[in-house]
């Protein structure tokens, strides 16, 4: 049987912490930033890890343990 390949799109996306915990961007900071208060700006700098329910999902795709 082939080897299992990676989906690169979500590789790309996602990257795993040393305790096994998948990290991503925040959506929304790309445009329309004029209207966007300073605050929540600032908030959508900082990197959100995957909800719990979707880490399963997201580790088969990577092949990740």
């Amino acid at each position: 049987m082939p080897k299992m390949k990676t989906r690169k799109a979500v590789a790309a996306r996602f990257k795993v912490t040393g305790t096994g915990k998948l990290k991503r961007r925040r959506p929304g900071r790309r445009h329309i930033l004029t209207k966007k208060a300073s605050k929540r700006k600032r908030r959508l700098r900082k990197d959100g890890l995957v909800d719990k329910g979707q880490v399963r999902m997201y580790s088969r795709l990577m092949l990740v343990g």
